[in-house]
């Protein structure tokens, strides 16, 4: 799916942000709505869909499994679905690209239908684990037979019907809890997944949407998900808000480089995806919050971000897992902070597109930063508003948030910022680059 071409790019300081923007349809929001209408039986119209080769990894794998998903000339996806039970034997291997999300959901889609599918990915995805997923899945009836160390290329002959189980959540992981639930859809009675420690809860919201018998409720070991089988899902129109990772860059951007004030239009405020905001206003940064209102179930507002002075912190850990995929840039921030930003908790990082804890670190001091690398997190010594010393060269190793993290840092920075490859950003933020050259109209 991806480029193979690497793309080096060398970034300069550029001035004040200044602008509105609107960031990419939420990643996470994007997958789940061409999964579901594909699961539900009629036409479901899908506006705003984030069109990064992540998701268009998806798309390909629904239609590989008997699904019509169509993008109209007027920018809206229609997909035709085939039923829950209804998923047909790919005639190939399924090449999921850059995408774990991709990857796991599908996964426990397959599980509970009569098909065997096997998975096949890039460089990066296939050195990503998917043995968290395998391990319920398995318990379920389905045969998975991986590569080495429960990593891609991996074939997945579901069974159907499937075993409902009650799983615990070992590790806080969304994509695992959504697998789990999703084998749950064609399985008959009752499937459920407990979950200690909250994750986005994005699933949980559109599969109820959909019309499938889901409920949510609090036990002694955390909340209990259950979902009862061989589901009807009804046809939707979705309209994809904003996706808070994405927009996570430009608010670090905005909070670092002085004289900056942007916009940010129609981002998702989702409480489980939002942990960045909070961390940032605890530093300090200056965002607001206007035009709240609900979109799809999903809470949204427009950001206003100013430059503001950031002081350090002690990030507090239950905030991971509402903004796992916003460290890199968190610690872009706490580059420039006042003081040592302490960051834990995040042991999920090491099992990204790339081990972002390391990754990240090695950008960063490479660009004068002094860190402290811990397992689960990083110590960042601040430059206190100054700028970076810059000058490093940074490699990306396929992972699209550090190539855009350090673009982001190269922003705050006395000398160019040279990046191996930017190819991968167009997985998650194609216009990226483009939106860059707006706000800082260079």
């Amino acid at each position: 799916m991806s480029n193979t071409d690497p793309r080096p790019l060398t970034l300069a300081a550029r001035g004040p942000l200044r602008g509105t923007v609107t960031v990419p349809g939420d990643k996470s929001i994007s997958h789940r709505a061409i999964m579901f209408s594909a699961l539900a039986v009629g036409e479901s119209r899908i506006e705003g869909l984030l069109e990064g080769e992540d998701v268009l990894a998806t798309a390909a794998a629904m239609r590989a499994m008997g699904a019509q998903v169509e993008r109209g000339e007027d920018g809206v996806w229609r997909v035709h679905g085939v039923g829950v039970g209804g998923l047909q034997q790919p005639a190939q291997a399924l090449d999921m690209g850059n995408s774990g999300t991709s990857t796991r959901l599908l996964m426990g889609l397959v599980a509970s239908h009569g098909i065997t599918a096997t998975f096949t990915g890039d460089a990066s995805l296939s050195g990503r684990p998917m043995g968290r997923v395998i391990e319920p899945l398995s318990q379920m009836g389905a045969e998975i037979t991986a590569s080495p160390g429960g990593r891609l290329p991996l074939m997945l002959r579901g069974m159907c019907p499937a075993v409902p189980i009650e799983y615990t959540l070992p590790v806080a992981s969304a994509q695992v809890k959504s697998a789990v639930l999703l084998a749950g859809l064609n399985t008959p009675g009752i499937t459920r997944v407990i979950e200690p420690v909250p994750t986005r809860d994005h699933s949980e919201r559109m599969l109820r949407g959909f019309g499938a018998e889901l409920t949510v409720e609090d036990g002694p070991d955390g909340k209990i998900i259950s979902i009862t089988g061989e589901a009807e899902l009804k046809p939707q129109h979705i309209v994809v808000p904003g996706d808070p990772s994405s927009a996570g860059f430009w608010m670090v951007a905005a909070s670092i480089v002085p004289g900056s004030e942007i916009t940010i239009a129609n981002v998702c405020m989702n409480p489980t995806r939002t942990g960045l905001i909070t961390a940032l206003r605890m530093m300090g940064a200056d965002i607001a919050e206007t035009n709240a209102r609900t979109v799809g179930g999903e809470p949204v507002a427009d950001l206003v971000v100013r430059h503001a002075p950031l002081k350090a912190i002690e990030v507090p850990a239950d905030l991971a897992p509402s903004m796992i995929d916003e460290y890199p840039v968190l610690f872009v921030a706490a580059s420039l902070a006042e003081g040592r930003t302490v960051a834990r908790g995040a042991h999920e990082l090491r099992v990204k597109e790339s081990d972002r804890i390391a990754a990240m670190r090695t950008a960063l001091e490479a660009c004068g930063v002094v860190t402290e690398e811990f397992e689960d997190g990083l110590a960042i010594q601040g430059s206190a508003g100054a700028p970076l010393a810059g000058g490093g060269k940074v490699a990306t190793l396929l992972d699209h948030r550090i190539a855009m993290s350090m673009t982001v840092a190269a922003l705050a920075a006395e000398q160019p910022i040279a990046i191996d490859d930017v190819a991968p950003v167009a997985t998650s933020y194609p216009n990226f680059f483009a939106t860059l050259d707006a706000l800082t109209h260079s």
